[in-house]
């Protein structure tokens, strides 16, 4: 007896930042909507701020496309960091869905990965640059 699944065909990306590692799957959409899930909430629900929403969907408002459902993985870092990196995961996974997005993204810097991360302590200081407090006595 042969049982019939329904696959939907997604499109992944990866992304990071600092220390957070984002995989998005995007999905075309029936509906005229996006939705957002960020590891199985709500966008809103995930993040408080209305600014790293907005950062979030750049990607997608810079195109004018609405039709995708998406879904999130993230894990590591903070709040900030791991914005940037679905930012940078929806940017990649765009891509794969169409090449010829990729001029328009990149144009608008959404597929540059931030290289930026916290620089390693030394010994002998408190933090990376950081010295002790110097005594003359």
């Amino acid at each position: 007896m042969a049982t019939t699944t329904k696959t939907s065909h997604y499109y992944e990306g990866v992304g990071r930042r600092k220390s957070s590692t984002a995989r998005v799957r995007i999905t075309l959409s029936r509906k005229k909507e996006n939705t957002l899930l960020v590891n199985d909430k709500p966008v809103s629900e995930y993040f408080d701020l209305a600014e790293q929403q907005n950062n979030i969907i750049k990607p997608l408002s810079v195109l004018g496309v609405e039709n995708f459902d998406i879904t999130v993985k993230v894990s590591g870092g903070g709040i900030t960091g791991q914005a940037d990196a679905i930012k940078l995961g929806i940017a990649r996974a765009l891509v794969k869905y169409d090449e010829t997005l990729k001029k328009q993204l990149k144009d608008n810097n959404h597929l540059t990965r931030d290289p930026r991360v916290k620089e390693r302590k030394k010994p002998g200081l408190k933090k990376a640059r950081k010295s002790p407090q110097w005594a003359k006595r």
